[in-house]
């Protein structure tokens, strides 16, 4: 007898110091839920996310990558999000190009304010990621212990 285990979505979130991770610590402290599938990973900028750690975030088995940053205009370091916004504009067709499906990376502006906003953000990724299941074209590529 087979016992089937329920796929739980292992998601990355790249999270602004300035906004988005204080928007997720609002979130926290609001009791506001989002799945605990979300490891959260602060940087001090969104620009500082190489798209290489959103790459590595899938070879290490990530099913969905999510990148959280001040709202254009609002970034702590001036322009800082401007970059990103960019990279990942690039990212997203390389990740078209390499196979990874659309749904599973996305980008998101969520000031520190907004903290309901993080929560509805990592829930409604979530269930997406959920909804298209596990990442397997990079299976392959995973590093698997």
């Amino acid at each position: 007898m087979s016992i089937e285990k329920e796929f739980r979505p292992k998601i990355v979130a790249f999270c602004c110091n300035w906004c988005s991770y204080a928007g997720a610590d609002l979130a926290g402290s609001s009791r506001l839920a989002y799945p605990a599938d979300v490891k959260i990973i602060r940087v001090p900028c969104s620009c500082r996310v190489n798209p290489m750690f959103i790459l590595r975030a899938f070879q290490k088995g990530a099913d969905g990558v999510i990148m959280c940053g001040c709202h254009p205009g609002d970034c702590h370091y001036s322009t800082g999000n401007y970059y990103a916004r960019r990279r990942m504009t690039l990212l997203f067709s390389m990740l078209d190009y390499i196979g990874v499906e659309n749904g599973r990376t996305r980008v998101e502006w969520v000031s520190a304010a907004e903290g309901v906003k993080f929560s509805t953000t990592m829930n409604e990724f979530v269930e997406k990621i959920h909804s298209l299941g596990e990442n397997v074209r990079l299976e392959d590529l995973r590093c698997k212990n």
